[in-house]
């Protein structure tokens, strides 16, 4: 039976778990099942290719797009003396990376509850197993921190020293434990008050919510700092002690620059103890965790929707046949109902919402901007950032077994199934979110837009299109999402291509011609009929 290196890690610092009261011994073979169960890989009905070659560590080969992303960090961590600003933001995208991927990836780990049948009725303590999912998910969360700053780590030690070199180590455990222990703190909250389907749902918007803060809080931390004679000078504020990734930049002040102000001491000490004390604080309430977990076997009868005679007539001019129609609302019920989908796509939606406005009042900080002439409301694009990722999604599932069910139905191809999918996506998901956004521009720039919040809505559905098309038209709901990582993740990335071409004809043609716009807006819609009406002819091989 194969074993892995990092058990090997974990046996060299095993008196650490022996001391918190954690049979280590038993948490070594749970840690064992669940490291080689995530290396299997179940392949679908609508992936017989798969077969013919077992794939293992589907997570670890998409971390290559985190080792990209990392070189984003070289500047902060590579060059520079001004620590507490740089390490200020550099901490700021790894705990933000981080975050977002514990709360997309590894939410439905810590709260799984379907191992209890087994391990409950075996003399192992709630203790041992929380030790277990804690360490499942920082062994993975270790793989991502290491793709992800290894590069500019490597710069840092050329550039900056060995010392430097040690301390962001020793700060990156701590930041990775003070996370996790974070979110399950966050989580046994939760527990406390809610149960069932509701519990699930507040979870949701939690993780929501949680995402606009870092996302928010990016740019808070940005605005405790001034530019003074060309230099970056520290404005402290009493909310200044909640940036957490100041309290990670203050000990490279303290050792490499020697300031032993107060404020870098406390932050200093806050890096060390707070991952501390929370881990303290987690062992305390496992017992607690451990009860309210068995909320989330509970489940409660969901409402029946109504019939709605509007709704019913919009629904049958969005979708022309009965069978397309059916699927929409198929569609629309899963992305409604199945957590899984909600935990990755849904905290995009919230990205998508704050994105634009980072970006239209970054710029604004440093000159002054006229919105009643300004192209400022072309940053609306960027909430399509969450349309690949969905379209994505939406070929994955929790329950992709129950899709042999496909091959019942008597149906000739596959088309009204993708096609009443997509729409259910733009109906159901972004569509609502585009319009609250042109609601709060409009009263921004003011109701000239209008016309090109026109183009930007149409574009977005022609955009759907072709992601569908570069993600490889595959059939919704029908394969796991563990198979998400493995070689998807960068079509994500090569369709912002089309994305950016778009939005700069847009620019181009409104700015440069006088009828530009109204052009743009007919020959849109006309690729949109030609496109939906021809882009999923191929969906016809079942």
């Amino acid at each position: 039976m194969k074993d892995f290196k990092t058990l090997h890690v974990l046996d060299k610092i095993q008196f650490v778990f022996v001391k918190m009261g954690i049979d280590y011994k038993m948490m070594r073979r749970i840690l064992h099942i669940k490291l080689t169960m995530d290396e299997r890989k179940v392949p679908t009905i609508f992936n017989q290719a798969s077969n013919k070659k077992e794939q293992k560590n589907g997570y670890i080969k998409s971390l290559w797009i985190y080792v990209l992303m990392g070189l984003m960090l070289v500047p902060f961590m590579g060059f520079g003396q001004n620590y507490l600003f740089q390490m200020s933001i550099a901490y700021a995208m790894i705990i933000f990376i981080i975050m977002t991927t514990l709360i997309a990836d590894f939410s439905s780990v810590l709260l799984d509850v379907r191992d209890r049948s087994i391990l409950s009725t075996k003399p192992i303590s709630a203790k041992t197993i929380n030790a277990a999912k804690f360490m499942h998910i920082f062994i993975y969360l270790t793989y991502l921190t290491i793709a992800f700053t290894a590069i500019p780590l490597m710069v840092g030690l050329y550039n900056q020293g060995i010392v430097f070199f040690i301390l962001t180590v020793l700060l990156l455990v701590l930041m990775n434990i003070f996370i996790v222990v974070l979110t399950a703190i966050l989580y046994i909250a939760i527990l406390r008050f809610f149960d069932g389907e509701k519990l699930k749902d507040i979870i949701n918007y939690v993780q929501i919510g949680l995402s606009l803060m870092l996302m928010i809080g990016y740019q808070v931390l940005i605005r405790s700092f001034e530019f003074v004679d060309y230099d970056m000078a520290l404005t402290f504020h009493w909310w200044s002690i909640f940036l957490i990734p100041m309290w990670f930049a203050a000990p490279y002040e303290l050792l490499l620059n020697s300031d032993s102000s107060l404020f870098t001491v406390v932050f200093s000490m806050f890096a060390v103890v707070m991952p501390m004390i929370s881990i303290w604080l987690y062992v305390k309430l496992i017992p607690t965790f451990e009860r309210n977990l068995q909320k989330l076997l509970n489940t409660s009868k969901s409402k029946k929707e109504k019939n709605n005679l509007l709704k019913t007539l919009l629904l049958t001019i969005i979708c022309r046949t009965n069978e397309e129609r059916a699927f929409y609302r198929f569609a629309s019920l899963m992305m409604k109902q199945e957590r899984e989908f909600k935990l990755k796509v849904y905290p995009s939606l919230g990205f998508s919402f704050v994105i634009p406005f980072i970006f239209m009042f970054s710029f604004s900080r440093y000159e002054s901007v006229d919105y009643a002439v300004s192209m400022g409301y072309l940053n609306i694009y960027f909430s399509m950032l969450i349309i690949p990722s969905a379209v994505l999604m939406l070929g994955h599932s929790g329950k992709y077994k129950a899709a042999w069910i496909y091959k019942v139905f008597p149906i000739k191809d596959y088309t009204n199934l993708k096609k009443g999918s997509l729409k259910a996506f733009l109906i159901k998901l972004y569509i609502p979110l585009y319009i609250f956004l042109s609601i709060i521009f409009c009263f921004i720039f003011g109701t000239r837009i209008i016309l090109d919040l026109l183009i930007v809505l149409v574009t977005s559905c022609m955009y759907t299109v072709i992601c569908y098309i570069g993600m490889g038209s595959n059939i919704p709901f029908t394969k796991p999402y563990n198979e998400v990582g493995d070689g998807q993740s960068w079509k994500t990335l090569i369709l912002l291509i089309p994305l950016g071409a778009l939005a700069g004809l847009h620019y181009f043609l409104t700015s440069h011609t006088a009828y530009g716009a109204i052009i743009y807006l007919i020959v849109l819609v006309i690729t949109n009929f030609v496109l939906w009406k021809f882009a999923f002819k191929r969906a016809k091989t079942a």
